[in-house]
């Protein structure tokens, strides 16, 4: 499973903080630690709190840069910004994110193009968040066609069925883990599956809990990767046992080590 740490995030005030003074050592420090504790990528945001997004785009790209060769995952709603923080990823970048809306295809699939990036969509639209699994897949057989007319692989997609909190969202749980699976046979070149994890547990009492309890089920209906919180062990071991048992990962008394070695050593 790609792991995608979500802590870069200018809606976190330390991180705006250290936006707006540009301390690079905060950055640099919580890059790092996410790396150590297994992320793969790590999303890089700006925050509602930027007043140059794109030139505070360039400058967290470069700085985390400066400590990590993780993938990055270019995080914001203006493309400039995206497009700012591509022109200096040193490796193969995620866009996240655009929706289904075709105006918003029209912008990222391109970006996505020329820069040899992978492409997060949402399978929403103007409508909003869908309220059952059917529109869910009618909404993300709309994101792979409009990719297939514009030569743009499926693999490349990273499917976001939008997590809603259970605490609001009970019924819809379900379908969500459910339509993991169903993406995947949308097209002959199958699509990646993405959630923003933390979106489970917004508004509840036990986050840590809720949000490995859904993780671990999403795994075993396909789900390839997960925007999270790396530095909760209780979940990073939750996932690393979750690989083991459907047999993605060799078994040994201290699995757990030696995946986060093999993680630290790529």
């Amino acid at each position: 499973m790609l792991i995608i740490g979500e802590l870069i995030n200018g809606m976190y005030q330390k991180v705006a903080r250290a936006i707006q003074q540009k301390d690079a050592d905060c950055i640099k420090s919580l890059a790092r630690q996410q790396v150590q504790a297994g992320a793969d990528a790590l999303d890089v945001n700006c925050g509602p709190a930027s007043r140059d997004v794109i030139s505070d785009m360039r400058w967290l790209v470069e700085t985390i840069q400066e400590e990590v060769s993780a993938i990055l995952s270019l995080d914001s709603t203006k493309p400039q910004a995206i497009e700012e923080g591509l022109k200096v990823a040193r490796n193969k970048a995620i866009i996240n994110s655009s929706t289904a809306d075709i105006e918003k295809l029209e912008v990222y699939v391109p970006l996505a193009k020329k820069y040899h990036s992978s492409l997060i969509a949402l399978t929403m639209d103007k409508k909003g968040v869908p309220q059952d699994k059917d529109r869910r897949l009618e909404l993300a057989a709309q994101i792979l066609g409009f990719a297939q007319e514009n030569d743009f692989s499926a693999s490349e997609i990273y499917l976001d069925p939008i997590v809603l909190p259970v605490n609001v969202a009970q019924n819809q749980l379900l379908s969500i883990l459910e339509v993991i699976k169903d993406f995947k046979m949308i097209s002959t070149s199958a699509p990646k599956t993405v959630v923003g994890l933390s979106n489970i547990s917004q508004g509840s009492k036990d986050r840590s809990l809720i949000n490995r309890t859904f993780l671990v089920m999403a795994q075993g209906y396909g789900l390839d990767a997960a925007i999270l919180d790396p530095l909760d062990q209780e979940l990073m071991d939750a996932l690393i046992t979750a690989e083991l048992i459907l047999n993605k990962n060799i078994y040994c008394n201290s699995y757990i080590e030696a995946y986060k070695k093999s993680k630290v050593s790529r």
